[in-house]
């Protein structure tokens, strides 16, 4: 009889504790509640969340907590699971396809000033300067290796194919490299350090802010394309959420702009903003 007195107030307590657990996660997730979590990637979006974002949704009530990643793994899987409502560190092309392959409902909200593509040099004070057979180093993924074509192809130096996907462009899309340009795929990271051993190198700009470089000393800042700016990302199911309609109320408000203007500066503002 006492060993089954014990088992059965056993039971019991670990039943009160797993409600207890079901009614905190539930009120973790809730849109609806004014103490909301925000993700970020370590770096300028971080400081964009607190500096630009977070004064704005305090003014609307809200108690909000930055929590800062590592990866750009983690941000999509607390925000799928509830943990945090919005993150802001990727692009709609990486959320999608990211989204896809994880059989995740997230969904883009409203796209942000983005770090652009730079080519930089310690070579050469301008693009006017390049000698016939420069090596240019690129980004080795598809997706910034396009953006880093592209940009060269915008500052003269080689022609693209007009038919060819501007998302998609790669080293066989090219019909003209008037300078005879060698291209050297290598890891993103590894673009910053490579400006000290190579006539060219197309940086990504979270790649160049995190190596301490300043957006404004490329010889060419991208002329990006909207589907490559960083956007705040939530739960599809939240999209139209009190909270979701506040964010974007923010970001489309002046003050916002103005502080993206006097301490974001070299980042690139989608089209929205320009109109």
């Amino acid at each position: 009889m006492k060993n089954w007195f014990l088992a059965m107030v056993l039971l019991l307590v670990v039943g009160a504790l797993a409600a207890c657990g079901s009614s905190e996660s539930s009120a973790k997730i809730s849109p609806d509640s004014k103490e909301i979590k925000l993700g970020a990637t370590a770096g300028p979006y971080s400081d964009m969340l607190k500096k630009a974002i977070v004064p704005g949704l305090e003014e609307k009530g809200y108690k909000v907590k930055i929590v800062e990643f590592s990866d750009y793994i983690q941000p999509n899987k607390a925000l799928d699971n509830g943990d945090i409502q919005a993150n802001l560190f990727q692009h709609s092309i990486y959320l999608e396809n990211f989204a896809k392959e994880n059989n995740m409902k997230l969904s883009a909200l409203i796209s942000v000033p983005t770090a652009p593509m730079g080519i930089y040099s310690n070579k050469y004070n301008s693009l006017a300067e390049v000698k016939d057979g420069a090596t240019v180093t690129l980004p080795n993924d598809p997706t910034n290796a396009a953006r880093a074509l592209n940009t060269l192809r915008d500052e003269g130096l080689i022609t693209i194919n007009k038919s060819a996907n501007q998302l998609k462009v790669s080293e066989k899309d090219i019909v003209e490299n008037k300078k005879n340009l060698k291209f050297q795929p290598i890891e993103a990271g590894q673009l910053p350090r490579s400006v000290d051993s190579i006539d060219l190198a197309a940086v990504p700009g979270n790649f160049a802010l995190a190596a301490k470089m300043n957006l404004l000393d490329a010889l060419a800042l991208e002329n990006m394309l909207d589907p490559y700016r960083n956007i705040v990302a939530v739960k599809t199911e939240n999209k139209d959420s009190k909270l979701a309609k506040d964010i974007k109320a923010v970001i489309e408000s002046d003050d916002f702009e103005k502080v993206i203007d006097d301490q974001f500066k070299g980042f690139g503002k989608p089209d929205w903003m320009k109109k």
